[in-house]
């Protein structure tokens, strides 16, 4: 099915009025299999009629879906391995003392675009264990992401084996629960992990976000890729405000705010701290 410069234009339009994402003259292959794949969920036949249902009040929901069809990429635990490296040897020590303003002795950390759960669970479990030999301490951790449909699966906990091969033996036996029967070849994080990570849905660009303290550390990666310019630079804003003092921001490894108009100190690749 050949989907006509019209209607690719029409989609791309949804699309960022949406969620901001940029889809270039290079992802119409990428968009037109996807949009097949909806066409296929919604029984709709052409992609006239997929675009004419998006635009009716029906569509609404319809639209987070194509979203998330479009921006889905391929996630797994401990992605990125440095960052959580860093995080235990730089971020945890700063956190517990110079971080701590408040005396609470409460660590709020933000995963900023959660997609399935890989990346807040990840953290953790990394914190499970930290906390664990420094005792004293609690922690909260934000998920969030823009679509509905990848935040059930998230609360789920349920991940294949592969998802889980940067996991280490020792955490696959504290950490997850082994699926038997017609479960098996997958796990499911263990409650005490999953009550620690808070999921709601949000749109990054949206005016307000529903946080009422700051976070010590926010990660947001492999999502601004998917913006342009102007969008990166309103988004880096608006994680800034969320950071204390000194917090930290993480981005994807195969991103960089370099060209970006923002007030955070480069530290590492990938990794910015608010002055």
């Amino acid at each position: 099915m050949h989907l006509s410069d019209q209607e690719y234009e029409r989609i791309r339009k949804l699309v960022y009025e949406y969620s901001r994402i940029d889809l270039g003259p290079n992802k119409r292959e990428l968009v037109t299999a996807r949009l097949g794949k909806r066409l296929r969920a919604t029984k709709i036949e052409s992609f006239a009629a997929y675009i004419a249902f998006l635009d009716s009040r029906a569509g609404s929901e319809e639209l987070t879906h194509l979203i998330d069809a479009i921006s889905t990429n391929h996630t797994f635990f401990f992605r990125e391995i440095k960052h959580f490296e860093f995080m235990e040897q730089t971020v945890l020590p700063w956190a517990m003392t110079e971080g701590n303003r408040t005396g609470k002795k409460q660590l709020r950390v933000w995963s900023a675009a959660s997609s399935s759960g890989e990346e807040p669970y990840s953290i953790a479990i990394h914190l499970a264990d930290f906390f664990r030999r420094n005792p004293g301490w609690t922690y909260k951790i934000d998920a969030t992401d823009i679509s509905t449909k990848i935040l059930a699966q998230a609360r789920e906990a349920i991940y294949p084996e592969d998802r889980l091969r940067e996991v280490r033996p020792e955490w696959m036996k504290t950490y997850f629960q082994r699926g038997i029967d017609e479960w098996a070849g997958y796990y499911r994080v263990r409650e005490d992990v999953r009550k620690t990570v808070h999921f709601t849905h949000l749109n990054l660009l949206q005016p307000k976000y529903p946080f009422t303290e700051p976070f010590q550390l926010v990660w947001c990666r492999n999502v601004m890729i998917y913006f342009d310019r102007p969008t990166q630079e309103q988004l880096v804003a608006k994680l800034s405000e969320m950071l204390v003092p000194g917090g930290y921001l993480f981005i994807g490894h195969s991103e960089s705010l370099t060209g970006i108009q923002h007030g955070l100190k480069a530290i590492r690749p990938a990794i910015y701290q608010k002055p």
